[in-house]
């Protein structure tokens, strides 16, 4: 049981924290396997209600440890990563994200998976998949241009650049903009309020809401996983691994 990952219930709520805020809360495969584990528990226990996840020390994720990911690269559809987004795409129970400081990667395409997004005005979100020689993952090459529409979220997936909060909420990429100081408050009291309500409601409703589309995300985020795997073996990742760990910029003029 790694300590990277808080899981903390206060009442019906149950909270997933990022906690490792040295390494900027950037995920390992322990990390990924507890929040798996901890989605799926919720999801059979009737008692939680509702699900919080937010970051730590003003950081919400840096995305995916590069050194771990590389040490031991997803393999299989077992792979922690995968059984993460298996749960939390398919999470029944409403699911609530407090964003405060960086959300780099899967840490800004896991929101997609979330019902209600509360950033902080110190947010920033970045999708830099292009710039590591990859693709998209988390079915967000599907997800995200239905929330702000093909030209932005082109701009976003194509070039990889960041975005702050503001861009993210007039893109409805988030639900709202608040003070860094009063963010988690403000979620933990909306998760609060989800769970007072009546759990077979709030069920059913998200099921019409996201039933009709839950083939076709399964679909996009295992025919992303492909390609993912494959370009993560690329010389144009090996380049831009590279060169993270250099401290450099990537040279990608050699490749086609």
């Amino acid at each position: 049981m790694t300590t990277d990952i808080l899981i903390e219930r206060a009442d019906a709520v149950l909270t997933i924290a990022f906690n490792r805020p040295g390494r900027k809360n950037a995920i390992t495969a322990a990390m990924y396997q507890a929040m798996a584990d901890a989605l799926v528990d919720a999801q059979r226990d009737a008692s939680v209600r509702a699900i919080l996840i937010r970051g730590s020390a003003g950081i919400f994720t840096a995305g995916n440890d590069l050194e771990d990911f590389m040490k031991t690269p997803p393999a299989g559809e077992d792979a922690p990563v995968f059984q993460f987004l298996r749960a939390i795409s398919s999470a029944e129970k409403p699911v609530v994200a407090a964003v405060a400081g960086p959300a780099v990667g899967i840490g800004t395409t896991l929101l997609l998976h979330c019902d209600l997004v509360y950033a902080a005005d110190t947010a920033s979100f970045s999708l830099p998949f292009t710039q590591l020689g990859l693709c998209p993952e988390a079915a967000s090459s599907l997800l995200l241009q239905r929330v702000a529409g093909y030209q932005a979220a082109a701009e976003k997936l194509l070039l990889g650049e960041a975005f702050d909060a503001a861009e993210a909420h007039r893109i409805g990429f988030v639900n709202r903009v608040l003070p860094a100081g009063e963010v988690e408050s403000f979620a933990a009291a909306q998760a609060d309020k989800l769970a007072a309500l009546p759990a077979s409601s709030l069920r059913v409703t998200k099921s019409l809401m996201k039933r009709a589309s839950q083939q076709e995300l399964r679909t996009q985020i295992s025919e992303e996983a492909v390609h993912f795997g494959k370009m993560l073996l690329a010389p144009e990742a090996a380049e831009a691994f590279k060169a993270f760990f250099e401290k450099r910029k990537p040279d990608f003029r050699q490749f086609d």
